[in-house]
């Protein structure tokens, strides 16, 4: 079919399709002239012979002539350029040159372009100097480059990256100071810990050394002495009554009956045991001070009534009632005015009564006051002089139990013992019974009032006041004599 046209530098020739059998062996046109024109002319060529010597591949017989292996006199055929795989190509030889040596230059051997002799890179010559294999890319797939058709630029070769030199502070050896900061951190601990430790041995009492109540130094012993040293400094002032003021009327309130107290036992149990604060244990042994507020507690039910029966006898409101005085009962209305606040006055109270314990001052407190209008109407009381008031002043009430009985009557006893409060609105009648047991003076000692259960107590002021609440609402000397049930009653 005739020799293969020579494919456009830089188009790649297709290469073998199909598994193939590796490179061929033996001598083809395709090889290497080792002796003949190229770079590896006379690079094994022994002395005196060359391409034209007796051995040489021009000599009559060579394998480049006619009657060599490679001629055309029956050797054997020359290879395609597609079964030489990857077999380096030289460049073709130029005008005038022996024919038929070796295949044009410009055909691609496997799609790897040969580079030609004058851009490759020069180097030192050797006997062993072959055909650069290394690929090269054309600037331009038609290969006009800045070589000129068919030729390849001239590769510039990256620079090398350059390894930063290492730094002199990295290479300087560890300054001396920080050694000694170092040491001096570590000793600094140590004697922390030492201190630490010696304040934790020293402390074995059972309030810590340096403990303190409203400037009261009670630490240093046990719970026992620091109660004694409590009450002895604060004692007084806890105990001292109130002074208060109310719409300007100045008065006073005792703290015990309000419901306020110094809790001595629980302010020193507060503040015994071990206290492990680095702080508080290290400033132990140069002095420190550990403070421990005190226990105040507030009874605020009783605080409530102690302030209520103070509104009551306190400020230009009152309240209608009903007075009894020897030989009758008085109605008395009640008038809009002034009167103390209550539930507003709880927290003043009791603010009031730490402050005193905590300076030792008692200081006048303005307690809140309120527009008070009476809670008893005019009926209320109608009411109450008529169904109760009026009967019970009526004349003498007797009441037994067992072989013993006592006389109550409206001139002297009567007036001591009854009272009327208002509850919701209505009022309610009321018995003294400190008043009762006075004036029984022992006459029911030694009766028994044995209950449902079978328990028995001794009859009391509860069980005559309860008696006398049946008599006073008779109309008879029969019906005004009660006799108290001692098997069952109460």
């Amino acid at each position: 079919g005739g020799p293969r046209s020579t494919p456009n530098l830089g188009i790649r020739t297709p290469g073998p399709s199909g598994p193939t059998t590796g490179p061929a062996g033996g001598t083809s046109p395709l090889t290497p002239n080792l002796d003949g024109p190229g770079p590896f002319a006379g690079a094994f060529a022994p002395a005196g012979s060359g391409p034209a010597g007796p051995a040489g591949p021009q000599a009559p017989g060579g394998p480049g002539n006619a009657g060599g292996p490679g001629g055309a006199d029956g050797g054997p055929p020359r290879m395609s350029d597609d079964t030489a795989v990857l077999t380096p190509q030289f460049p073709a030889a130029g005008p005038g040159s022996g024919a038929g040596d070796n295949v044009s230059g410009d055909t691609l051997t496997s799609g790897i372009p040969v580079v030609p002799a004058e851009h490759r890179k020069a180097g030192p010559q050797s006997p062993f100097q072959g055909p650069d294999l290394t690929p090269r890319i054309p600037d331009n797939p038609m290969g006009t480059g800045p070589a000129g058709p068919g030729g390849f630029a001239a590769q510039t070769p990256e620079p090398t990256a350059r390894t930063a030199p290492e730094s002199a502070a990295a290479k300087a050896p560890a300054k001396k100071g920080r050694s000694k900061l170092v040491l001096l951190c570590v000793a600094a601990v140590c004697l922390l810990g030492l201190a630490y430790g010696a304040g934790l041995l020293m402390n074995h009492s059972d309030v810590p050394k340096g403990t303190t109540v409203l400037g009261v130094d009670i630490g240093g012993g046990t719970k026992e002495d620091g109660v004694e040293k409590l009450d002895a400094a604060l004692g007084e002032r806890a105990k001292a009554p109130l002074q208060l003021s109310v719409d300007g009327k100045k008065t006073q309130l005792a703290p015990d009956k309000a419901g306020l107290s110094l809790d001595s036992q629980a302010t020193v149990r507060a503040a015994a045991g071990s206290d492990y604060n680095p702080v508080s244990v290290i400033g132990s042994l140069f002095g420190g001070k550990r403070d421990i507020d005190p226990v105040i507690p507030v009874d605020q039910e009783k605080l409530g009534v102690a302030l209520t029966d103070l509104a009551g006898a306190s400020g230009s409101a009152s309240n209608g009632t009903i007075k009894f005085v020897p030989g009758k009962a008085v109605p008395v209305p009640g008038k809009a005015g002034k009167a103390l606040d209550a539930n507003q006055s709880m927290g003043s109270v009791r603010d009031a009564y730490r402050a005193q314990v905590e300076t030792g001052r008692s200081a006048t407190v303005e307690l809140p006051v309120a527009t008070r209008r009476p809670t008893i109407s005019q009926a209320e009381l109608d009411r109450a002089m008529k169904e109760f008031a009026e009967p019970a002043m009526s004349g003498l009430i007797t009441i037994k139990a067992g072989p013993k009985a006592i006389q109550f009557g409206p001139d002297r006893s009567l007036p001591k013992i009854l009272s009327m409060v208002a509850v919701d609105g209505k009022l309610v009648d009321h018995y003294d019974k400190k008043a009762i047991d006075t004036l029984c003076e022992g006459v029911f000692d030694g009766i028994m009032i044995t209950k449902a259960d079978g328990s028995k107590h001794q009859l009391s002021a509860d069980d005559v006041a309860l008696a006398m609440k049946g008599a006073l609402l008779g109309k008879t000397p029969v019906e005004r004599t009660v006799t108290i049930d001692l098997n069952g009653n109460g």
